[in-house]
């Protein structure tokens, strides 16, 4: 089993799609690490040897991936809510960041929760 990045990779498949379940890694950039370290992509990685791992590891340390991507973008989050810009206005309210209509999508963003008008009059018993 290859671990890479902190990372297990699944052994069945081949290195060049192996490799994109690193967090930050993804079509390009395992394209590119499997050029840099000099491996063929065609590859499974259950029959990667501990030569080519090595290379793999030391190609991965040069792009921005795992704590090291997910630390970045949760303070460039935090910069953009402390400066009240409205992005962060939007992430704090949990909603749509980048200009996405709300009022019939954003389910995913908002929570499933469905805002319905009540049908019909109301007694004036029923008012009060």
């Amino acid at each position: 089993m290859a671990r890479i990045a902190g990372t297990n990779l699944p052994v069945n498949k081949k290195i060049e799609f192996a490799l994109r379940y690193i967090y930050g890694v993804g079509p390009t950039n395992a394209k590119s690490i499997l050029i840099t370290a000099g491996v063929d992509g065609n590859i499974r990685a259950k029959d990667l040897q501990e030569d080519q791992i090595q290379k793999l590891n030391e190609a991965v340390r040069g792009h921005r991936v795992e704590g090291d991507l997910r630390r970045d973008i949760l303070s460039n989050i935090k910069r953009l809510r402390e400066i009240h810009s409205y992005r962060g206005i939007r992430h704090e309210r949990g909603l749509p960041v980048r200009g996405q209509r709300t009022k019939t999508n954003s389910r995913t963003r908002r929570g499933n929760v469905r805002k319905t008008v009540g049908s019909g009059r109301k007694s004036a018993s029923e008012k009060t």
